[in-house]
């Protein structure tokens, strides 16, 4: 797998993120065919990178309820 150089995107953090700073993840939408995430409190962290269809699957469940914890 090839690296992805992720220095200039734009990361967007999620609107269901805490406001007081916890529990939040970061997307970048400006790459093709895939969707880096990463959590914003280590910035410099890991970043798991989705293929486009699979993240917008996740999503679209997520946001349906189909997802229970």
């Amino acid at each position: 797998m090839r690296s992805l150089d992720l220095s200039a995107v734009t990361w967007r953090k999620s609107s269901y993120s805490n406001p007081d700073g916890g529990a939040c993840v970061e997307v970048a939408d400006d790459l093709p065919a895939v969707v880096p995430v990463r959590d914003s409190k280590n910035a410099h962290g890991p970043v798991l990178t989705f293929a486009e269809d699979g993240w917008s699957a996740f999503v679209s469940a997520v946001k349906g309820g189909e997802l229970r914890v």
